[in-house]
């Protein structure tokens, strides 16, 4: 699996391995689904405290069990929890529930009502303290992204984890070309739409499974190459079936040419700028 820059991280695989509602699939598929992600490369792992309520950490976890050095590991803190002395509370919850004692990288996982100040001041404590290796956001919009630069300093977010898919490429207006020009990560959680990816019934579901019939792949691993033609971005799709993992990782393998790019794009216009950040 080819990896990209994560932030000034090392390289990570460019695609990983979400898991938000997995705490609803079979935890015996889940769990072999995931290593099987790891057997194919895809070992960038995504998981919040929000998930399942710590459920997921906890599955995750029993997933990596012997295999966690292999692994870019990354949890989440609520912005609820993220206030100075929370944030660290959260991390340490999380850390026992994956059975591990760092994180590769932990992220706010949307703009919260504690000064953003208090929660970065803790994740600085986390590093220094060796609990954490990076840190960045989730659901930030520029403005957000500014803030958190302006305390910070420049070069310290590693990632920002947005929605992301083709019928929702809003962030492509600034939030992508912000995380370019700082060498931030931009990770596409959701990248099939969350449960409503194009049908072939639709003229655009068709013209998507065109292309992929020409390349000898799936309409899912084009929408994939398609988010992942930028450089910056990296994508975190959630499977919990052996077929979709490896439909998963076969995606990172396509790089399109400019024609079958016009081709999606056409199809799936990025519309105007959106007044306000999506998010589920």
């Amino acid at each position: 699996m080819r990896g990209r820059s994560f932030g000034n991280e090392r390289q990570v695989a460019v695609v990983g391995q979400g898991t938000w509602k997995m705490e609803h699939d079979r935890r015996d598929r889940a769990i072999a689904a995931l290593r099987r992600g790891l057997d194919l490369g895809m070992t960038h792992v995504d998981t919040a405290e929000l998930y399942g309520s710590g459920e997921v950490e906890e599955l995750v976890g029993e997933a990596l069990a012997g295999r966690r050095a292999e692994v870019f590991l990354v949890s989440k803190v609520l912005p609820q929890h993220a206030s100075y002395e929370g944030t660290l509370r959260a991390c340490e919850n999380s850390l026992r529930r994956l059975r591990t004692d760092y994180l590769d990288c932990y992220l706010l996982h949307w703009p919260g009502n504690h000064p953003l100040s208090e929660t970065l001041r803790a994740f600085d404590r986390l590093q220094r303290d060796g609990k954490i290796a990076s840190w960045g956001v989730s659901n930030f919009d520029v403005e957000d992204l500014e803030e958190a630069r302006a305390i910070a300093g420049a070069d310290r977010i590693a990632c920002n984890q947005v929605l992301y898919h083709l019928d929702e490429r809003g962030v492509e207006h600034d939030v992508l070309p912000w995380c370019v020009r700082h060498r931030v990560a931009l990770v596409a959680y959701s990248p099939f739409g969350a449960g409503r990816f194009p049908s072939d019934r639709t003229e655009r579901g068709r013209n998507l499974s065109e292309v992929a019939r020409d390349r000898g792949a799936t309409p899912r691993q084009i929408a994939l190459a398609f988010l992942l033609r930028n450089p910056a971005v990296l994508a975190i799709p959630k499977a919990s079936t052996l077929s979709h993992v490896s439909e998963n990782a076969g995606g990172a393998e396509i790089a399109l040419t400019d024609e079958e790019i016009r081709i999606v794009d056409s199809a799936f216009p990025r519309g105007r700028a959106p007044t306000s950040l999506r998010v589920i």
